[in-house]
């Protein structure tokens, strides 16, 4: 398997055919590095985080022959040199549909096994049968000040960080807005995602906030650059003493990742809490 990929060698975007036979060559790894050089990510990296990934249609079957079907939860850290490209994602669990596994932990070995292996980097699988889900809690929204509501003018549908500016008070404050949008870097389909911004620092002039999350409205690159990019961005023009970017997309084929950053190695704490549009 070559790791020297590009989204455009990939599924996305193309006419595919579902094989059912189990092929962990259906996943595609993208390397890290091209993203994080073009943000100025070149050497150590200034956060801590994970990707979080939600997948509401696994299935496969069990010895006897009859379906099993689960959610899956899969989180890797932001130091793994490579992520998965999503219609891979979806395509590698489609393949493992007509496979017999003895019980969940078995078809869990082989996903962590299977995706850890083209990330580069420890992978955390947890593998759930309906049977076996609880209360599953659902979040009208982000905690803390919603920033939608602001009755502004002025934007642009292309990234411009000159929004981003401070004024002179110093805070500690959690942020969000659900008007995040951007658009695969290959197929131009669009991305939606709430995304919530804790901080500590100078406070953040929050009208110029809104209008540089909604500047990605027309951007084109995969959830976890945007994100990236977001901090990178936040941290450069804001400097913050401490900030946490947080997005939540919402699902394409069965699967939302959730994309974490954080200038606090804080990773336990982080909450799968499912959104209402999620």
């Amino acid at each position: 398997m070559s790791h020297h990929l590009n989204p455009e060698n990939s599924s996305l975007g193309k006419k595919t055919k579902y094989d059912s036979l189990y092929d962990p060559e259906k996943l595609f790894p993208i390397p890290r590095k091209d993203k994080r050089d073009e943000i100025g990510l070149t050497s150590e990296l200034p956060f801590f985080g994970l990707d979080l990934w939600n997948h509401y249609e696994v299935s496969w079957l069990n010895e006897k022959g009859k379906p099993v079907v689960a959610l899956a939860q899969i989180s890797y850290s932001c130091e793994s040199p490579f992520i998965i490209e999503s219609k891979s994602m979806k395509l590698y669990f489609n393949s493992l549909n007509n496979t017999r596994f003895k019980d969940a932990n078995a078809f869990q070995s082989i996903v962590q096994k299977d995706i850890q292996e083209r990330v580069g980097h420890p992978t955390s699988v947890k593998i759930i049968p309906l049977t076996e889900l609880q209360d599953d809690k659902i979040s009208l929204g982000l905690s803390g000040v919603c920033l939608d509501d602001l009755d502004i003018d002025g934007f642009s549908y292309m990234v411009e960080h000159s929004f981003l500016k401070t004024e002179n008070k110093i805070v500690n404050e959690v942020l969000y807005s659900n008007l995040l949008k951007s658009n695969c870097l290959v197929t131009n389909q669009p991305d939606w995602a709430s995304v919530q911004i804790s901080y500590q620092g100078k406070k953040i002039n929050r009208e110029g906030l809104l209008r540089y999350i909604v500047s990605f409205r027309n951007h084109n690159e995969f959830h976890e650059q945007c994100i990236e990019r977001i901090f990178m961005d936040i941290m450069r023009y804001c400097q913050p003493e401490e900030l946490t970017i947080y997005g939540r997309y919402t699902r394409r084929g069965g699967l939302d990742i959730n994309p974490y950053r954080s200038t606090k190695n804080d990773l336990g704490d982080i909450q799968n809490l499912r959104l209402l549009r999620q």
